[in-house]
């Protein structure tokens, strides 16, 4: 099934008429429960990683030897699921209650070590067959799969998020590993990802008015400042939110792969190759929610009718508050490392 992102409310072309000069597209992934095969892209399906390679793991020493089962977090999940949709009575059961409580408690491996190398939670593959905004990987790699370290444990904070992408060529992968390793705990449920199944959409998109020319970024200010005085003095609770250029115009949420950055949660600041100096750009977004309980107007026409509550979150990954994990590769080189931003 399709998804359809809506016509913007307002045609921010002809507010701006500058902005078509700044205008580029992102590919909505739509990421939607589903049983996703190693040939496809995929958010937490199964990977193409050949038997003779070896599964990425953290190597960085932290603790990981506390915390929940991966599997327990999807039984918690598919339970509390089939609860809330029963025609009848819907809601966990006191049974169910007990056993929920149970799947939720974490569990100690006094067996591992903190250097103990930890196989790390395989998130996402994309196919650029599938993905149009997706760029060329190193050479003429037509895969990119996505992994990270199930604990907030990196770094100098010892809280930040530890991050793994790898190229491939798809053509050249032979006997497919079929039961990869998997961490034993992991410290948080938002890294473990539900199998999704996507349908990419390219939509256009316009960069974080932060970003762009000063005199612009201010009348584009003005005249969201002057929607939300009309909207106050109309005191009435039927009107309906008004429109933003951040929220409604410009970049969609979601999962998603390139276009532009949001920088809602800081103030921007450059993303720039550590290795050559380029300016980076944004490979892919990975987003705690599909769309938001407000005005809702990126979501798609055929989900318009679904309760944000229960169908916002399909893959179940969460990043930070809530938020947004951006992923910036050097278009130079999508060989130096790549760095992220998370709003």
């Amino acid at each position: 099934m399709t998804r359809t992102t809506p016509p913007r409310p307002l045609d921010v072309e002809v507010l701006f008429p500058e902005l078509a000069t700044y205008r580029g597209t992102t590919t909505r992934l739509h990421p939607r429960p589903g049983s996703p095969k190693v040939s496809g892209s995929s958010v937490g399906g199964p990977m193409l990683w050949p038997t003779n390679e070896p599964w990425p793991v953290c190597s960085e020493a932290h603790s990981h030897g506390r915390g929940r089962r991966p599997a327990d977090i999807h039984r918690y999940r598919r339970i509390l699921a089939e609860a809330w949709d029963r025609e009848h009575n819907p809601g966990p059961t006191e049974e169910e209650r007990a056993l929920l409580a149970e799947l939720c408690l974490e569990h100690r491996l006094p067996e591992v070590s903190d250097t103990d190398p930890l196989p790390m939670v395989a998130l996402a593959q994309l196919y650029r067959r599938d993905v149009p905004d997706l760029p060329q990987g190193p050479g003429d790699c037509d895969l990119l799969q996505v992994f990270w370290c199930p604990f907030d444990a990196h770094g100098p904070g010892r809280y930040d998020l530890e991050l793994h992408l790898r190229w491939r060529r798809s053509w050249e992968v032979g006997e497919v590993l079929a039961v990869p390793p998997q961490p034993p705990v992991v410290g948080y449920d938002g890294f473990v990802p539900e199998p999704c199944v996507l349908h990419p959409e390219q939509v256009a998109t316009y960069p974080f008015a932060g970003l762009l020319p000063e005199d612009l970024c201010t009348r584009i200010d003005a005249w969201e400042e002057a929607l939300e005085e009309d909207a106050e003095q109309s005191a009435d609770e039927n009107t309906a939110e008004p429109v933003g250029y951040q929220y409604d115009l410009s970049i969609p949420p979601g999962w998603r792969v390139g276009g532009f950055a949001s920088w809602h949660a800081t103030d921007p600041y450059p993303m720039d190759c550590h290795t050559c100096r380029t300016p980076m750009h944004l490979l892919l977004t990975i987003d705690s929610s599909e769309w938001d309980g407000g005005s809702g107007s990126w979501k798609p026409l055929e989900e318009r009718d679904l309760p944000t509550h229960q169908y916002a979150t399909p893959t179940e990954v969460s990043v930070g508050r809530h938020g947004e994990l951006n992923v910036f590769t050097c278009p130079t080189d999508p060989d130096h490392p790549h760095r992220w931003s998370i709003q």
